[in-house]
């Protein structure tokens, strides 16, 4: 690749760093506080994950419309990573599960607010032709970040007992850091477009493309359930919670490493082919999650995963902002993220009822056969394309 990546993504990428070595101290342990330290059944721990990711999606829309109505990224961005910060505090502060739930809504709340803006501007301050590396490039770091997080977790609960709760306060810290360097380091870079359009709220004029795609990511997000499950998954096949842990771990190290070449592959190849082949993996993960009979699978299992999520998480927002009109690629990507988080909310409910009434292989048949249905649908975008460009 003749260009290298701009200094603003790099900076973008020490603050997503910072943010997730924060969130991922909490996240895998927020589904085991909620089951052991408090006691809420499993349709709870769906609901208040359904709800929280449903929150942010919802938001995006809102925040990316907003964005490109005001032309800049940078303050909504600071907002919305200024509230996740906080709701570090009000976890630490939670002594029901409804506090929880509140936590982790104002934490979404902030994430519904800074990630549209924050992607529009990783693609504002970049060229087209490498898109597809540089969303790579800010995935691998955010990755990173959620690597070292778990790392840390694991740290501080042998060292505190599995005191949730201070886990919970100390990740304030390098939360606020990434707030920090983005309010510091981080400068507005401004669309590229030849012309400023009328922005609105209307989504009739976003092409052909982008709709198929928003059609087909639906459907897959029907059944990719939030990943807590595959954590009480691994839990109820018998690892212990820091071996829960080290095998998240595993996935993020494999998201982490293969993010970064998966959006090269997709800037050389097409992005469809390599969304294609994350939507298969990830059938392939879950049908593996739903017939696994040892804990020993789980290890491959989240390896596997982390190829899933490096090939659709970059390169998706990359393909979106290469076909999303110019001036409204913020309100494109807040509009996929708003249309698939309402679909995890329903997936979210509905594993933890399948879980509840038939055991925990149908929550992930059920996601197996959702992205197995996702692919052939994208194949046949692709070959139809094919065809109108013939």
């Amino acid at each position: 690749m003749k260009q290298g990546i701009p200094k603003n993504v790099v900076w973008l990428g020490f603050v997503s760093l910072f943010n997730d070595v924060a969130s991922e101290m909490i996240y895998p342990i927020v589904p085991l506080f909620l089951t052991v330290t408090l006691g809420a059944p499993m349709t709870v721990v769906g609901l208040i994950e359904g709800i929280a990711e449903a929150t942010a999606s919802f938001l995006k829309v809102f925040s990316g419309w907003f964005s490109d109505l005001i032309g800049q990224r940078k303050p909504l961005a600071v907002a919305g990573y200024g509230l996740g910060t906080i709701a570090k505090l009000m976890l630490y502060l939670s002594f029901s599960w409804p506090l929880v739930l509140f936590g982790r809504f104002v934490d979404r709340l902030g994430k519904g607010v800074r990630v549209a803006p924050r992607d529009a501007l990783i693609a504002d301050s970049t060229p087209k032709e490498i898109r597809g590396a540089v969303f790579g490039f800010h995935r691998s770091m955010d990755t990173f970040g959620a690597v070292c997080g778990p790392l840390i977790a694991i740290g501080l609960l042998a060292l505190f007992t599995a005191n949730y709760r201070l886990i919970f306060l100390i990740s304030f810290l390098p939360a606020l850091v990434g707030v920090l360097v983005l309010q510091f380091f981080v400068t507005e870079a401004k669309p590229k477009a030849a012309t400023k359009p009328k922005v609105t709220l209307a989504f009739d004029n976003f092409g052909r493309q982008y709709y198929s795609f928003l059609i087909i990511s639906l459907v897959f997000a029907l059944g990719n359930s939030s990943d807590v499950f595959l954590i009480l998954r691994a839990k109820d096949l018998g690892l212990p919670a820091i071996l829960v842990i080290f095998a998240y771990v595993i996935y993020n190290v494999f998201y982490a490493l293969f993010s970064y070449p998966a959006g090269v592959l997709a800037d050389r190849f097409g992005f469809k082919k390599v969304l294609i082949a994350g939507f298969l993996i990830f059938a392939a993960v879950y049908a593996g999650f739903g017939l696994a009979r040892s804990s020993l699978a789980v290890w491959f299992l989240f390896a596997i995963y982390g190829f899933y999520i490096a090939f659709t998480e970059g390169v998706g927002k990359a393909y979106i902002s290469n076909i999303a009109p110019p001036g409204k690629v913020a309100t494109a990507i807040g509009l996929y993220y708003t249309v698939t988080g309402a679909a995890v909310l329903l997936a979210s409910v509905a594993a933890g009822w399948l879980w509840s009434t038939f055991g925990a292989p149908a929550t992930f048949y059920y996601g197996a056969l959702t992205a197995l249905l996702a692919s052939v649908l994208f194949a046949g975008l692709a070959l139809s394309d094919r065809r109108r460009q013939d």
